[in-house]
């Protein structure tokens, strides 16, 4: 570390690594204060005067009323905001609380969303079921720059992907997706959740105005607490956007460069209240300490899987942005770093009987575990959906979606080997 930055808190330090960042910020420094994240669970919090109560609750910058902001889940916010190099980030109740939040910071009724098919079936389940209720329509296309720049329409405010398809592993084209949605005055939002918290990719860095996670998944990494975030970067354009630029004053005049962060606030936690409570902002912010270590080995053994599995006579495609096989390969190597993830699809002839005969491997509808876990999209994470619906999503009846541990690799290898003979 520079001496320029020896003395600034890690949040404010922009030279710090990864794992530094991952373990520091959000604490504080001083005699007699704790060496980690402490837990304050109160519903609301005192002021010495009206006039601090005033501007309190004109800003948020502070704390108030735990619907709006605790402590213990500021302190998460800031470091999930430094991992992903945003400027600010809300944490709410779930990954699909975040999408959600995301989705509605963009638009409102009359507005369109342009979104591509391979995605977590509750976010198409948000697209196709919720957002419609309001009045915003979307359209589903194929993760190419060429399918999302034709299915842009005049009143196309956001444009969805996810770093990596839920469950296909294919990667989306984040520079590409960023110039199509800026030319339009429109917004890029990505799902990172695959993305590992901005330790194999930081959309921020290619474009993306603003990243969602289910904090659920790696960032807990022990898969005992819901939670979800909203990150949002330095360069978002909402010039064209009515929801910024309508009235007197406008939104964008009263809260300048910070009133796409400032919306998130309000909708998701304040008026809709779907609240981190504090016990998961702090078991999120431990896990997130070591979420490099995990991860970092979970890409390492979900490679090696893949290609014993993709050799392997009795299992057909095998999705994964790691084999050098993948059409996805390239765009994989441009995007990712340190990783091609931690999560494969494979099919088998039979998923009922490989599933029942599997003896380390659990069964579960998780990702970012530190046990590996399996599941049947088919019928279980994207089955509500449409048959064209779940096969545009890279899902079939025989695809087996595995989220792979921090298992010795030989342990792995051999359960999946004797399950397919």
């Amino acid at each position: 570390m520079s001496d320029a930055f020896r003395d600034l808190p890690p949040e404010l330090s922009t030279d710090l690594a990864y794992d530094t960042l991952a373990v520091h910020t959000g604490i504080e420094r001083g005699t007699g204060v704790g060496v980690g994240l402490p837990i304050q669970q109160m519903a609301a919090f005192q002021f010495d005067s009206l006039d601090a109560a005033a501007e309190e609750f004109q800003t948020n910058t502070g704390s108030s009323y735990a619907r709006i902001q605790n402590p213990t889940t500021k302190a998460l916010e800031a470091r999930v905001t430094a991992l992903e190099g945003g400027t600010d980030t809300v944490c709410l109740s779930s990954g699909q609380a975040a999408s959600f939040t995301a989705m509605l910071s963009a638009c409102r009724a009359g507005d369109h969303i342009v979104a591509t098919s391979s995605l977590f079936g509750g976010s198409v389940g948000l697209l196709g079921n919720v957002l419609p209720l309001m009045g915003i329509t979307a359209t589903l296309v194929a993760n190419t720059p060429d399918a999302v720049r034709a299915a842009m329409q005049p009143n196309t405010r956001l444009v969805w992907a996810e770093t990596i398809g839920n469950p296909a592993a294919d990667v989306a084209d984040l520079s590409a997706f960023s110039d199509i949605a800026h030319a339009q005055g429109a917004l890029l939002g990505v799902d990172n959740t695959w993305g590992g918290v901005g330790l194999l990719c930081r959309p921020l860095d290619f474009g993306a105005d603003m990243v969602t996670h289910s904090l659920t998944k790696w960032a807990s990494g022990h898969g005992s607490v819901l939670g979800g975030s909203v990150t949002v970067g330095t360069a978002h354009d909402l010039s064209r956007n009515p929801i910024y630029t309508d009235g007197a004053p406008s939104l964008l005049a009263a809260r300048g460069a910070g009133a796409l962060a400032w919306r998130q606030r309000w909708f998701g936690a304040s008026q809709l209240g779907m609240v981190l409570p504090p016990q998961s902002a702090y078991l999120i912010a431990l896990g997130l300490e070591t979420l490099s270590l995990r991860l970092t080995r979970e890409c390492e053994t979900t490679l090696a899987l893949a290609e014993i599995l993709n050799a392997h006579a009795g299992v057909g495609r095998v999705n994964y942005p790691g084999l050098s096989s993948s059409e996805h390969h390239d765009l994989a190597q441009r995007y990712l770093s340190g990783g091609f993830g931690a999560v494969m699809s494979f099919e088998v002839a039979d998923p009922a009987a490989f599933l029942s005969r599997l003896k380390v491997i659990r069964m579960a509808p998780n990702l970012g575990d530190t046990r590996t876990l399996v599941v049947h999209p088919w019928t279980t994470t994207h089955g509500r959906m449409p048959e064209a619906a779940r096969r545009a999503a890279g899902v079939t009846p025989q695809s087996i979606r595995m989220s792979v541990g921090v298992e010795a690799l030989a342990d792995l290898q051999a359960d999946l080997m004797q399950a397919l003979s």
